[in-house]
């Protein structure tokens, strides 16, 4: 008998589709999926207003609220996770840049609280030495937790400037994407052979840059735990039938100790960058 209905804003993932497409099912619970593109955009309105009674929220977001008391549960389900070396790009065409060469430059960022530039900025940071106290962030939109604000060296950009054309003309050295990355020669990874670079990084740390994860209202998880604890099944379940390709690195790991080594890094990163004032440890998080 069906107790409990869920609405959950997920993304399209391989280990989201078969709880998408009907494959999962459960006794006691149905999930109502709403529909969100791109995924960002259910971001704002989870935070803010609990839209939905499930989604998928960027780690940084997730960090901020937490801070800020915003009244959500993070459940150690990955939906988004990638190695970010290759996310950080240059204008060849006006001189090719290194790591080293990005202390004092001017980077654009669709956000100074995108959890994509975070990564960017530890990796940089830690791996690559880069002083990030003299670089000017230039950003085109407000982070998703109203309360946290940016730190010093953070400007916006224009109304009705164009993050690409920034680049291209100069305006910008260099600028951190996301998921939609520009197809444009001149566009280079700052960092050289990226695809190497991260996985050397990856056989260094042990970490995958887990991007994304999906969160509940802190009054749903104290009112219908076993709701919860269902969703959470379901969503393992889906994973398990998608399975992993032999020899793949699982970019969206399951379970709360798969998670910690990521959220710990993280944790870290952020306060480094002033994204979070305090050291949360990861067991305050669930």
């Amino acid at each position: 008998m069906i107790l409990d209905t869920l609405r959950i804003a997920i993304g399209d993932y391989p280990h989201t589709l078969p709880l998408k497409r009907g494959e999962i099912v459960s006794d006691t619970l149905k999930l109502d999926f709403v529909e969100v593109k791109p995924m960002h955009k259910a971001f704002k309105p989870m935070v803010r207003e609990h839209a939905f009674d499930a989604s998928e929220l960027a780690l940084v977001t997730y960090l901020q609220a937490k801070e800020h008391n915003k009244g959500l549960t993070l459940l150690p389900a990955a939906m988004l996770g990638r190695f970010q070396h290759h996310t950080v790009l240059h204008n060849v065409d006006r001189g090719r840049l290194t790591p080293a060469d990005l202390a004092g430059k001017r980077i654009g960022v669709r956000s100074y609280s995108q959890t994509t530039a975070a990564w960017v900025r530890g990796i940089i940071a830690n791996d690559y030495g880069v002083d990030l106290s003299g670089v000017e962030w230039v950003v085109f939109e407000d982070g998703h937790v109203a309360e946290a604000k940016d730190p010093a060296g953070v400007v916006r950009a224009q109304a009705g400037k164009d993050i690409t054309q920034m680049v291209l003309d100069g305006e910008l050295d260099a600028a951190i994407y996301g998921a939609a990355m520009p197809d444009d020669p001149r566009l280079q990874s700052v960092i050289p052979d990226p695809h190497q670079a991260a996985l050397d990084w990856y056989k260094k740390h042990g970490v995958v840059p887990v991007n994304h994860m999906v969160v509940v209202p802190d009054e749903l998880a104290r009112e219908k735990p076993a709701a919860v604890a269902e969703l959470y099944r379901m969503l393992e379940a889906s994973r398990k039938v998608a399975g992993l390709k032999p020899g793949a690195i699982d970019t969206a790991p399951f379970g709360k100790e798969a998670n910690r080594p990521c959220l710990d890094m993280l944790i870290s990163y952020c306060v480094q960058q002033g994204l979070i004032s305090r050291r949360l440890t990861v067991d305050e998080l669930w």
